[in-house]
């Protein structure tokens, strides 16, 4: 993002030498080491790091918000238009949260209150900082915050619950909630990671247009370069704890000097097609036929039910080592689907097919058995693992449930373990540690050995490497498409990031509104795409604004025809 800064005006930001201490007994001594940073009037500074690298205990340390008792500012000055926060006592703090500083968190619904109405949770605000303003001047105010962020009918909008609203909508209320105050600084941590890519490309705008109509400062946390293209003003690259790199957004997106820099750069998604073509003679190994989905829900207080249609005879197949992609936004029946084919939901019609068996016709054995042949990975291992079991057992439970309808010894268990913890590269001194000793990335590829534990046919991936660094995503992908030629099962990948979707799948089957409106393969769909919805989602993808295309154009991303050869900007080019 270019647009001039006043750079005569005082920081509203100015970090010196912070140093965080982490408890004894860790793998580092400094959650974060002699940084210095500072965020100008109308001016964006992205930090940008794996999990790790300490950008988001920066962003904590400057809201005041380090949990006392595990990190502790060691030495340094964060000081906020003068006054040193690490310093202010707890009363000072919580009079300038809100006032003078706010935040921006990157899952909205466990940041609102879900028992509050949305219009009582920004009033709120006003009711601590402006005690003076009566209740008709806190509603013309509240309507009008809404109004600001561009959310549809106000008036609706206050009266509702966190839960009505969709995810985009929340992350539009917690920035109307930031501005209440006016704030000099607004702290946005990764604030767009849990949306689909159309509500990311709004938030992001609305950031913007924000940030050009105040004079506030963003300190926006992310890990992925192409938000950091679409955003920042200038850019700081953390890696564990240390700034390794900053500089202006165009001298780091295009001129990085440091290699980790360019490594993250590397390891972007840019839709490189790197699945192998698959012979045509590939046998069908799942098919979804006119498959629909009704859910019926009941008010809490009210009798009256209402029927929502999740999916809308859906068919599809897909082939026996293919990995095929399902690509929509929230709310267009992906993950639904996913569930169905997984035996988690019931279909309320249509039917699915596993190597020509029809589920409709199998009998309780044979159903018991479609679990262990198809199996899901889920976008977040953690709460998909119990905590109080250890990896071994966890990963031994599957196959020890159909122990005896395989033969299986504990013998025979363990040597599968050892086998699947080998093939997602993880020691095997992993069986005898928890869930949470692992990080992310450690966990997911946990996960995966536990479906391949199974030795299933069909791997459902449902929104797998969407909560993952980008370096990390990468090589969950590598991993993924690693078992896909080593095992020959086939993949059903889930995912709003088209991007991905176009590296790792042989084909895209494009979801709207419970209904597919496009399918073809995985170049057909990103390069060329026929339906008006996945044309909105290419031209979604974030780091396009003002790339140096090698050979395409903003029309060819708006959906018109590449010339032979030709490619969206994002996936060969730097930034402009």
């Amino acid at each position: 993002m270019s647009r001039a800064i006043e750079q005569d005006s005082p920081p509203v930001l100015e970090v010196r030498h912070l140093t965080v201490r982490l408890p004894d007994g860790g793998d580092r001594r400094h959650a974060v080491q002699d940084v210095s940073l500072t965020v100008r009037p109308r001016e964006t500074v992205c930090i940008v790091g794996e999990s790790g690298s300490g950008k988001s205990v920066t962003s904590s340390a400057v809201m005041g918000l380090l949990p006392r008792d595990v990190l502790k500012v060691e030495s340094g000055q964060i000081l906020l238009a003068g006054q040193d926060i690490t310093r202010a006592s707890p009363a000072e703090l919580q009079a300038l949260r809100g006032h003078r500083m706010a935040m921006i968190f990157q899952e909205p619904m466990t940041a609102l209150n879900p028992l509050m109405r949305i219009g009582d949770q920004i009033a709120e605000v006003f009711t601590f900082h402006a005690k003076d303003m009566d209740a008709a001047a806190r509603d013309r105010r509240v309507l009008a915050l809404l109004a600001d962020v561009h959310l549809p009918q106000p008036e609706t909008i206050r009266h509702a619950y966190p839960h009505q609203l969709s995810g985009g909508q929340r992350q539009r209320v917690m920035i109307a909630m930031a501005l209440a105050m006016e704030p000099g600084l607004i702290i946005a941590d990764e604030p767009t990671t849990a949306l689909d890519v159309t509500s990311q490309a709004q938030v992001l705008r609305l950031l913007k247009e924000l940030s050009g109509h105040h004079d506030n400062g963003v300190l926006f946390i992310t890990h992925d370069f192409d938000v950091v293209a679409e955003i920042a003003d200038r850019v700081i690259v953390m890696q564990s704890g240390r700034i390794v790199e900053q500089g202006t957004a165009d001298e780091v997106l295009n001129r990085p000097r440091h290699a980790y820099t360019q490594r993250l750069l590397d390891a972007r998604p840019r839709g490189d097609f790197r699945a192998p073509p698959l012979p045509e003679s590939a046998p069908t190994a799942l098919a979804v036929r006119d498959l629909t989905m009704r859910f019926e829900t009941r008010s809490m207080f009210r009798s009256r039910r209402r029927s929502v249609l999740a999916l809308d005879a859906v068919s599809l197949s897909v082939r026996r080592g293919e990995t095929l992609g399902i690509v929509g936004e929230s709310g267009s029946g992906k993950s639904t689907l996913g569930r169905c084919i997984a035996r988690f939901n019931t279909p309320t019609s249509g039917d699915i097919e596993l190597d020509g068996q029809s589920l409709s016709t199998m009998d309780r054995h044979a159903s018991r058995a479609w679990r262990k042949r198809v199996q899901m990975v889920f976008q977040d291992p953690f709460r998909s693992f119990n905590p109080r079991l250890t990896i071994g057992r966890t990963l031994a439970e599957g196959p020890m449930n159909f122990a005896k309808n395989v033969g299986a010894s504990h013998a025979d268990v363990q040597a599968r373990m050892r086998e699947m913890l080998q093939l997602v590269s993880m020691d095997v001194s992993a069986l005898d540690r928890y869930p949470h000793e692992f990080s992310g990335g450690q966990r997911q590829r946990l996960s995966i050995a536990r479906a391949l534990m199974m030795d299933p046919e069909i791997l459902i991936a449902d929104e797998a490497v969407s909560a993952l660094d980008v370096s990390v995503q990468a090589q969950i992908l590598d991993l993924l498409e690693s078992i896909r030629e080593r095992l020959g099962v086939s993949i059903v990948f889930i995912t709003h990031d088209l991007r991905v979707a176009a590296r790792l799948c042989h084909r895209i089957v494009v979801m709207q509104r419970g209904q597919i409106v496009e399918a073809g393969s995985a170049r057909d769909v990103f390069l060329r795409p026929q339906s008006a919805y996945t044309r909105d989602l290419v031209a979604a993808i974030p780091g396009q604004q003002g790339a140096e295309a090698t050979g395409a154009s903003a029309a060819a991303l708006a959906g018109q025809q590449l010339p032979a050869g030709g490619s969206p900007a994002f996936m060969e080019a730097r930034f402009a």
